[in-house]
């Protein structure tokens, strides 16, 4: 097997296992909180679970772009396997917890020293064929979409049969073993005298040279555009198809799987599309992408069954499918060698701001526009940056930027 190809295998499982792992707590949170941890207010219950699934993504932000600082200068691999093991022990320790203060602690440290994902794509970017690229990143993001999917639906039956904390401890145990093959069988192509040579320079002027690339800033909107699309909707989906549904049977099922299908569309559409932006580009693509979602996201909004609703939805999700990819793919293109590391991490905190402001906006503005004044607005957010993008993409590199 070529070692780009085994290096994808291990990291597919790796993504897989980490993501289900980040999502495998949604469903019982609440109930963790009120039965063993002693929080019996309904209140200060929803209140906890609020901050405690939050706390992960604000020392994520926070911490990813010195993560990936250190990868341009140590390495992609040894940033992969600090994450990943790091994670399986932190991860582990949640079932260990006495108190909410204690889990929200845990959470805000598996926060800090996350980053299996952005190493993982910074990797596999420097290893693959750029012929490949495409295919590559859109298989490793089949990976990630698996594991939030299922994620969900395996804490939820682990729940069941084991109880609670013994989740932590079999989620910690996965994460330990994808760690493990990454150790043994990832190969990474990182040169270590050639970056002891280069300058270094701080974060924040790290920042500022790589967005002087016009096409960067774009990229990174694009991904902050995505999650907020994704998660403004999320907490309002149930509620929304009840409002189809009505109250009756079923109305958990179809909750659920309206839920799901987004995902399953995106993590079958993401190879496929990585593929033909190998062939015709990933600036189309993303173009296509974009508006695509636009024009999915609209009819959202008008739904008056609960069947239409899943129909959009799916095809909704096959557009999400070719964003995240080739938005990858491109930042690697524009990158200037020797800070794909740090071009990662900051698209990896572009993602958690996208996670953070979502549920909050969404959540927000629900009370004033309704689920469908979130739609339409999500539309028409998707169409602009659709226009700033072609924009942006389209224009000539200038000296001193990174060339196609």
């Amino acid at each position: 097997m070529n070692r780009w190809k085994l290096n994808l295998a291990v990291l597919f499982f790796g993504q897989f296992f980490v993501m289900a792992g980040m999502s495998m707590v949604t469903p019982f949170l609440p109930y963790y909180l009120q039965e063993d941890l002693g929080v019996t207010d309904t209140h200060q219950v929803a209140l906890w679970t609020s901050f405690i699934f939050s706390a992960n993504f604000v020392t994520s932000f926070i911490f990813q772009p010195i993560w990936g600082k250190v990868a341009d200068k140590r390495g992609r691999k040894l940033m992969l396997l600090r994450s990943g093991f790091g994670m399986s022990v932190c991860i582990g320790m949640m079932g260990f917890a006495t108190s909410p203060w204690m889990l929200l602690f845990l959470r805000m440290l598996n926060g800090t020293i996350s980053g299996f994902n952005p190493a993982a794509v910074s990797l596999l970017s420097t290893t693959v064929p750029r012929e490949r690229m495409g295919f590559a990143l859109g298989i490793l993001q089949s990976g990630g979409v698996a594991g939030t999917i299922l994620g969900p639906l395996m804490g939820g039956m682990m729940a069941e049969w084991v109880g609670y904390r013994q989740i932590f401890y079999i989620t910690g145990s996965f994460l330990f073993l994808a760690s493990l093959l990454a150790l043994l069988f990832v190969k990474d192509n990182f040169d270590a005298a050639k970056a002891a040579k280069a300058p270094q320079i701080s974060i924040i002027k790290g920042f500022l040279e790589l967005t002087k690339i016009p096409q960067l800033p774009a990229l990174y909107s694009v991904t902050i555009l995505i999650q907020f699309a994704l998660l403004s909707v999320m907490p309002l989906i149930s509620l929304f198809v009840q409002e189809l549904h009505g109250q009756g049977a079923m109305l958990a099922f179809y909750a659920g799987l309206v839920t799901s299908v987004t995902g399953f569309s995106n993590m079958a559409a993401s190879p496929i599309l990585g593929r033909l932006g190998d062939k015709i580009g990933s600036e189309r693509i993303l173009l296509l992408c974009l508006i695509g979602a636009s024009l999915t996201t609209i009819p959202q909004a008008f739904v008056t069954h609960v069947w239409q609703l899943l129909a959009a939805r799916f095809l909704f999700g096959m557009f999400m499918g070719g964003l995240l990819p080739s938005v990858n793919a491109l930042i690697r293109k524009y990158t200037p060698d020797g800070m794909e590391g740090r071009a990662y991490s900051f698209n990896t905190s572009a993602l958690s701001i996208g996670n953070l402001t979502g549920p909050i906006i969404g959540g927000t503005l629900s009370g004033l526009i309704h689920i469908q004044g979130i739609f339409i607005l999500s539309a028409c957010l998707f169409a602009l940056n659709a226009v700033w993008v072609k924009k942006t993409l389209s224009r000539p590199a200038k000296r001193g930027e990174a060339t196609p």
